[in-house]
């Protein structure tokens, strides 16, 4: 039987994490065009990766992601739009 405390501990938040004043999304744009990571080792030299999003993401907006929350709505939505187009479009 698993333990009710377990799933009731997982949701409450600590009380030294404060969001207060935080913004969600705040590094959104930043983060679509990519960005890097600096490990500082112990021994004082550095390591940075470089990472950029996966070749043919598509980011989708905050106010869209209610709208189509996974590829297969995205993909179902544009197929619909497919036939309204007057040529297709490459890349």
């Amino acid at each position: 039987m698993k333990n009710p405390d377990k799933k009731k501990k997982k949701k409450e938040m600590r009380s030294e994490y404060d969001f207060t004043g935080g913004v969600r999304g705040k590094h959104h744009r930043a983060m679509q065009t990519g960005y890097s990571i600096t490990v500082h080792q112990e021994d004082g030299t550095t390591v940075t990766k470089e990472v950029l999003p996966p070749k043919g993401a598509v980011i989708v907006e905050p106010d869209l992601r209610p709208y189509f929350p996974d590829s297969e709505s995205v993909n179902k939505a544009l197929r619909c739009l497919i036939p309204l187009l007057s040529q297709r479009v490459d890349i």
